[in-house]
């Protein structure tokens, strides 16, 4: 069977609602409806404003600390507080960058977002997006009796690459990787550290025909992926690494001498 994937034109929602009442309307609306076996993905900016993640800019006051972020990396001093607050660590930056760690996931300035928020406001991450994502799971499996995977999806930048690419920021009822060690490649050669990040490549998948823009399609269903559906509880450790262990975060550490 061909991998498909179905992205559903929703209503945008203002002030905090329901996630799980808002994809059955999506789903009526778009005459779509999730499948055993189905992924569906989550736009995290359609969780963070569910839950009402918006912060009004001009009402954060700048701490000192917030007010020489801002200065060293040429930031609004009310968007580099946000970035403090939000971050586990901050490695460093550049003009209008700060790049930051937060719960494991290294992203440009804590995954702040101003696009698809009104002027004066900014889009947080969401709260307990592993929780999210196993609640959102569980109220379909009550309502449909099946069984589904859910990823909450954001963009994000690579490595000197251009362009954004999807992002898995959390998941429910589904593996999050398949370990690939002791598999072997065309040569008959063992593989030693070989992961396949799963729920990403499906996070990218699903990004593309999501959209960046004006879609407005914060849903997205994915049929006939291959992807192993469980019903244990995810860790964010699955997922990710420390900072100290990712080869990007040490190789830029430790620069040649010569």
């Amino acid at each position: 069977m061909q991998l498909t994937v179905l992205p559903l034109l929703a209503e945008r929602m203002e002030g905090e609602f329901d996630v799980f009442e808002a994809l059955l309307k999506t789903l009526e609306k778009n005459n779509a409806e999730l499948k055993d076996g189905d992924v569906l993905v989550i736009s995290t900016k359609y969780i963070s404003n569910s839950q009402g993640r918006i912060v009004d800019l001009e009402k954060i006051k700048a701490s000192e600390e917030g007010i020489q972020i801002s200065k060293k990396y040429q930031l609004k001093s009310e968007i580099a507080e946000i970035i403090i607050r939000e971050s586990d660590k901050i490695f460093g930056g550049i003009g209008g960058f700060v790049i930051t760690s937060s719960d494991s996931i290294m992203a440009p300035n804590a995954g702040i977002d101003k696009s698809n928020a009104r002027k004066g406001r900014a889009i947080l991450y969401p709260t307990n997006p592993y929780q999210t994502s196993e609640e959102i799971r569980r109220k379909i499996f009550l309502k449909f009796f099946i069984h589904v995977g859910v990823i909450l999806v954001d963009s994000r930048l690579m490595p000197a690459r251009i362009g954004t690419s999807g992002v898995a920021i959390a998941c429910a009822g589904i593996e999050p990787v398949l370990d690939m060690r002791a598999k072997k490649d065309l040569d008959g050669n063992p593989l030693k550290v070989t992961f396949q990040a799963v729920v990403d490549n499906l996070a990218t998948i699903a990004n593309h025909k999501m959209g960046e823009g004006a879609e407005s399609k914060p849903f997205a269903i994915i049929r006939n992926s291959d992807a192993k559906l469980t019903d244990r509880k995810i860790s964010p450790s699955e997922m990710a690494i420390s900072p100290d262990q990712c080869v990007y975060v040490r190789g830029l550490s430790n620069p040649p001498s010569i």
